[in-house]
């Protein structure tokens, strides 16, 4: 696709999206939009408040103007998804070339001319994405669905920093739409290696060293946690490391992400009302995965790890049982309780190797980790939880930033006691059902070494939700903004 700046209002195409926020005065920029583009007299006496997500179609002459409410949004992806829904809903009937004019918007003084410009453009790209993966009979793509597309755009935003920002958000929209396939996939067309092939293809066309480690050489390199997870599946597991070092850098960051590619819960077989849904446990690693080659392809200064701990959490003769005991990298020895809390137990695993191997100044894991969490805090937020008050800011704010948002959860140590075993090291489940998404937590510190820059973030409630891609959950890229807002920061 092909994005350009217009100097001049009148040079913008005959399809226009053009967002506002909600203000007091909105009726009189509609006003001035409809004198600017001889709307119809009816046009600037209209009520359209610009609630968030809310659209407005109108015919001014040969020209058809979309117009979108940002309501009061104060953050990149809130932006971003109001124009994702109107153009997702309109592209059909879209001309092969939008324009996009954030003028009037600049002239509410509610945002960053240059982050608005960023925020317009993403969501526009993710407009575009259709979750018929497999469907037989898919349309031909024509008009602004056409790989020849292109947006036209006139904003306030000037000079090589709007040509970055346009830059930027064209490398974090691919990424997404790409973590997006990837989480939407079935198990029977993701497995362990599907997730080596993205590293791959990315390693490639963002340049960071790949090294992975699957099957026998996982067993042999130590990863008995990981092993243990997936050793009733045909498809062996991996544990999938990628180094972004560029010169020079002055810290380095370890991202950590659960990789199971579905999980059937194992003996402790879970319920089949929702399973299906289970597709979507390598969020934590999708979202590393993208962030990887984001982080990459932005060329940002900061030394970044991401360790992918994949694996398929199966049902069959092999399969670990309840009572096991298993070993991991770290040397400690696991009672298996439940085999449904196998999430842990890969990154165990990861979280230990990424320590010993690469020494990082932070550590953070991403997993869809546990139902807990989202009984506590819902879906507005995923939970945040790490002993480190500096990071948990940093955080929080990358949060707030990107849209992603993250919110702090106690690590008490007397919540460690729950995890106490009377034959291994650390047992995989708490003695008691409550505050399960902390004892997890508390769980993975173990594996952590004492790191003293350590954050989990249990994304349970946010990997896969319902939006207008689809009738069911579909998958929403959770982590990826997060994670690049965070590191721009660092630097």
């Amino acid at each position: 696709m092909k994005i350009n700046f217009t100097s001049a209002l009148n040079r913008l195409p005959k399809t226009v999206i053009i967002p506002l926020w909600k203000s007091e005065n909105t009726q009189e920029i509609l006003q001035q939009i409809s004198q600017t583009y001889q709307a119809p007299d009816s046009f600037s006496s209209t009520q359209w408040a610009g609630e968030e997500k809310d659209s407005l179609t109108v015919f001014a002459g040969d020209r058809v103007l979309y117009l979108v409410g940002l309501g009061k949004a104060k953050d990149q992806n809130t932006i971003a998804t109001s124009l994702r829904s109107c153009v997702y809903k309109n592209k059909k009937s879209f001309s092969s070339t939008v324009g996009l004019d954030l003028h009037f918007a600049n002239a509410q003084k509610k945002y960053d001319a240059d982050k608005l410009l960023a925020a317009g453009v993403n969501g526009i790209l993710l407009g575009r994405y259709s979750n018929n993966l497999y469907k037989t009979d898919k349309p031909r793509k024509s008009g602004f669905l056409a790989a020849s597309a292109k947006i036209a755009i006139f904003t306030d935003a000037k000079g090589a920093k709007a040509k970055k920002s346009v830059e930027q958000a064209v490398i974090l929209s691919e990424a997404q739409l790409r973590v997006f396939d990837l989480v939407n996939k079935p198990a029977n067309k993701k497995i362990p290696a599907t997730l080596v092939a993205h590293a791959r293809s990315n390693a490639k066309s963002a340049g960071y060293k790949l090294t992975v480690f699957s099957g026998n050489a996982a067993v042999k390199k130590g990863f008995h946690a990981l092993h243990a997870v997936g050793q009733a599946s045909p498809n062996p597991s991996a544990m999938i490391v990628m180094d972004y070092k560029p010169k020079n850098a002055p810290i380095t960051v370890a991202l950590v992400g659960k990789g199971v590619t579905f999980d059937t819960g194992g003996v402790s077989l879970k319920p089949s009302s929702n399973m299906h849904l289970m597709k979507s446990d390598m969020g934590g690693a999708a979202a590393v995965l993208g962030a990887m080659e984001v982080i990459a392809k932005m060329k940002l200064p900061v030394r970044v790890v991401g360790v992918v701990a994949s694996a398929e959490n199966n049902i069959g003769s092999t399969a670990i049982k309840p009572g096991d005991i298993i070993n991991s990298y770290s040397g400690k020895t696991i009672e298996v309780l439940n085999t449904d809390a196998e999430g842990r137990l890969v990154l165990a695993d990861g979280l230990a190797y990424a320590k010993k191997a690469y020494k990082p100044d932070i550590m953070i894991d991403l997993a869809t980790l546990t139902g807990s969490i989202v009984r506590a805090i819902g879906k507005p937020a995923a939970g945040l939880f790490t002993k480190n008050d500096e990071l948990s800011q940093q955080l929080y704010n990358a949060g707030l930033k990107s849209g992603e948002r993250l919110w702090p959860m106690p690590m008490w140590d007397e919540y460690a006691d729950e995890m106490k075993s009377d034959i291994a090291d650390i047992k995989n489940l708490a003695s008691s059902p409550n505050a399960g998404s902390i004892t997890a937590a508390k769980f993975l510190e173990v594996f952590t070494d004492k790191h003293p820059k350590w954050a989990h973030l249990d994304i349970a409630g946010q990997a896969m939700n319902e939006n207008e891609f689809s009738n069911q959950a579909n998958a929403t890229g959770f982590g990826v903004h997060l994670l690049v807002a965070f590191v721009k920061a660092l630097s």
